[in-house]
């Protein structure tokens, strides 16, 4: 089985990450941050991910620790549950509509950690939520998770569809990406034999 736990503690945050890459998607993602948990049970729904996420924060000064650090603690939790790699497709894409919103996400889990981020936001709030840590939480999973990473805003107006059309496009290329090859499912998926 490929699962991961990861605890990580800050004098800023206090986070468990429980992950089964080859899972139905369940979760129980509870950050103290009512939007982001939304996103990250998007994330976990869509990519068949099954997620736990704990964290406690440092709420009172502002979302951004907790955020930030969950991409981390997600990132080694993925990192630690894909081993060496054997077997897995490597790479994913995802064309997502949500209604006035187009989100084109791709990634490669090269190892190899690399962002591009082309999802520009109209408003800078959801409700109390900073569209800034959208951007925030993905470089840390990319940068912790090994994934070279594409997001671009094809469309939308409504920031909460365009966030949400984004964790879910990332949802389900990572979904490709994990999956095992039926045709190489003993090799690394790379002419250097490592990834």
């Amino acid at each position: 089985m490929r699962h991961a736990h990861i605890h990580r503690a800050t004098a800023e945050t206090k986070i468990a990450v429980d992950l089964t890459l080859d899972g139905t998607g369940a979760y129980d993602n509870r950050t103290g941050v009512g939007f982001f948990d939304h996103m990250l049970d998007q994330l976990a729904r869509h990519s068949l991910v099954d997620m736990t996420v704990h964290a406690e924060g440092d709420l009172h000064i502002d979302d951004h620790h907790t955020v930030e650090d969950t991409g981390i603690a997600l990132g080694q939790a993925l990192a630690q549950a894909l081993g060496d790699k054997r077997g897995i497709r490597r790479y994913g894409a995802c064309l997502l509509p949500m209604d006035d919103a187009l989100v084109r996400a791709a990634l490669d889990l090269s190892g190899r950690p690399h962002l591009v981020w082309s999802v520009p936001f109209e408003t800078a709030k959801i409700g109390t939520f900073d569209t800034e840590l959208v951007r925030e939480f993905f470089q840390a999973l990319a940068t912790h998770g090994g994934i070279t990473l594409h997001v671009e805003r094809l469309s939308g107006v409504n920031a909460h569809h365009v966030a949400e059309a984004a964790f879910k496009a990332v949802a389900r290329a990572l979904r490709e990406a994990v999956e095992t090859d039926p045709r190489k499912a003993d090799a690394v998926p790379s002419t250097k034999g490592s990834l």
